[in-house]
This record gives C-alpha cells, structure tokens and sequence, in this order.
C-alpha cells in the first residue's frame, strides 16, 4: 500500500489532479488498476488518500518538533530545519501540497485547508502567545496574525525546496547557489524571524 501511495503521490505531484492518470499510477506502483479500483471509489478518492498520507506524515515530522520544545527560539530553529530537511527529502508530497492550493483542486478546497491548516494554526498561536505573556517575544501584535503571517513564511520556504518554479525564484532573489546550502537559508531565515519578532 505504501508504494501505491507514493506512485499516487508522484503522479499527483507532477500532473495534477485533472490530468493524473490512473494507469499511470498502477504502472509506477506495479500493479494493475485493477487493484486501486479495490480500494478506491474513483480518482478523486485517491487523490484525496494520497493528500491525506502525505499530510500526515509531514504534520507527524512538524508534531514532533513543536511537542518537543516549549520555547519558542528553540521550537522556531527546529522546525525551519526539520521543514528544510524534509521538503528536500520529500519534495514530492510539498510539491502536491502546492498543487492543492491551485484551481484544479477548488472544490476541495474548504474541506482541505480546515483540515491542513486547523492544527498548525492553534499551535503557532499558543507559541506566540505564551512567548507575549512570558515577556519572551518583543512583538505585542495579534497571536492569530502572527500565526498565519508566520506560517506563510513557512509555506513558501517548503515550497522554494520542492517546487521548480519556486526554486527558480529563490535562485532569481538569493543567487544560484542557495539551493546547495540549506543550513545557511535556514539560519538567515531563522534570523530574520526572531529579529521580526523580537524573540
């Protein structure tokens, strides 16, 4: 099942929902369409399995991190390194998670981002805010603003390591060779944060 998932992925990621082919699909997982039609309803269903496989494997990397810290330097270093890291190692699932945002997929799109952004929301919005009451963060603006200012930060950091057209943008900004030297995009980002912040 995991090798349909990520041929799905894959095919996803690349083609997008509407021109995604379910032979293709079987072709890249080995087996026959047959056996996807056992499992799934149509395209859309599987499209939307794959969606949600992906998703939690990323919310399970960015779970870990955000558990793990309580202060908000720390938790802000982890998880732009942990997001780095996996949109280079994973690119295929940030590069479906973009295509989710685009016109093909407008009719999921409530459904999806209630259930995609709902969590992260809340998490970077407590962050903010218990670094405010604790006098940890110099920023005194609204902790939901921040969350969503915050996050799309984010979303376009992942993407600018997975996506070509986004990656052809960070070169045209930061020069050819960024791509090549995560760590220091990472550390410039980081710092541009917590001076934003005041952190």
């Amino acid at each position: 099942m995991q090798r349909l998932m990520e041929a799905g992925i894959e095919e996803f990621a690349e083609y997008g929902l509407d021109r995604a082919a379910m032979s293709r699909i079987a072709g890249r997982a080995k087996v026959s369409v047959g056996v996807i039609y056992k499992y799934y309803e149509d395209k859309d269903d599987f499209f939307l399995a794959c969606v949600q496989h992906s998703l939690k494997l990323l919310e399970n990397a960015m779970e870990q991190v955000i558990v793990r810290e309580g202060d908000l330097e720390n938790c802000i270093e982890n998880l732009v390194h942990t997001l780095i890291r996996e949109a280079k190692e994973h690119p295929a699932y940030y590069v479906l998670y973009n295509e989710i945002t685009s016109g093909s997929c407008k009719k999921y799109a409530e459904e999806l981002a209630k259930q995609i952004e709902s969590s992260a929301s809340k998490v970077y919005e407590e962050l903010f805010r218990k670094a405010q009451e604790e006098g940890r963060m110099a920023y005194r603006g609204d902790a939901k603003m921040m969350a969503f200012f915050f996050d799309n930060l984010l979303m376009m950091l992942q993407f600018s390591f997975s996506c070509e057209y986004y990656k052809e943008r960070m070169k045209i900004f930061c020069g050819d060779e960024v791509e090549h030297h995560p760590e220091e995009m990472g550390e410039a980002f980081i710092g541009f944060v917590k001076t934003v912040l005041g952190v």
